[in-house]
């Protein structure tokens, strides 16, 4: 590009997507003068889904302006909780999140993830058709046009990315209301109903079950419940701080 040169400087939050000689106060950036500004963000490696805000000279622009000569340029990160207008809230995950896909489920979230990978162009269209907002960490994939709306995961630790995405977009929370294994409603079943789904020890240690309404799959307070306990007692108390 050959346009004029203009300074940006972009929130702290936003370095890790910068090459490091981008991440200074005021960095200068060649652009070629016909480019948007979201065009021009996304080319120094910024997925447009963690961008908040673009001020220029102290005026609020959208991603569509076009940077010229003279011009100061400040990107700031989403604001938390971040606001997504138009459906409930429902996440789409990519094929590398099934640990946070669960962890969402138990806690009540809708989330939608397969274990085998559609591809990225499947994966937009399907978060458009159902206006579900993509989690992943493959930038490539967030800056599909067609996406309804997007998160970058900033962590590859399942505890951190829980953590992220509920400070992030403070889901409502309805513990132990969903399946697991694929996301459908949770309902009360009677022991008699399901007795043919259980081993002979569970039938007489156990007397409280839930069933999907969905694929069938039968839940009680087995001996992993204290460790799934604690994932929920955690969630609900920074969602309540």
């Amino acid at each position: 590009m050959n346009g004029p040169v203009i300074p940006f400087s972009f929130a702290p939050e936003l370095h890790l997507f910068l090459a490091a000689e981008r991440s200074a106060a005021r960095t200068p950036v060649v652009t070629d003068g016909v480019s948007t500004l979201g065009h021009v963000v996304e080319s120094l490696g910024v997925p447009l889904t963690e961008v908040g805000r673009f001020v220029v000279d102290g005026t609020e622009v959208s991603a569509s302006h076009i940077p010229g000569a003279g011009e100061s340029i400040e990107v700031y990160g989403v604001e938390r909780p971040q606001q997504v207008p138009g459906a409930p809230l429902r996440f789409l995950l990519d094929v590398h999140l099934g640990t946070l896909a669960r962890r969402l489920r138990l806690l009540g979230v809708d989330a939608t993830y397969t274990n085998e990978d559609p591809g990225d162009a499947a994966l937009a269209a399907l978060s458009a058709k159902e206006q579900r907002v993509l989690l992943s960490r493959d930038r490539g994939l967030l800056r599909r046009r067609e996406i309804w709306a997007g998160a970058f995961i900033y962590s590859d630790r399942p505890d951190d990315q829980l953590r992220d995405v509920l400070e992030r977009f403070a889901p409502t929370l309805a513990p132990w209301t969903r399946c697991t294994a694929c996301n459908g409603p949770l309902a009360d079943a009677d022991k008699e109903s399901v007795r043919e789904q259980l081993e002979h020890g569970t039938q007489r240690t156990y007397d409280v079950f839930a069933q999907c309404t969905s694929c069938g799959r039968v839940y009680w307070r087995g001996a992993h419940h204290s460790r799934l306990e604690a994932i929920v007692e955690k969630a609900l108390r920074d969602s309540a701080t």
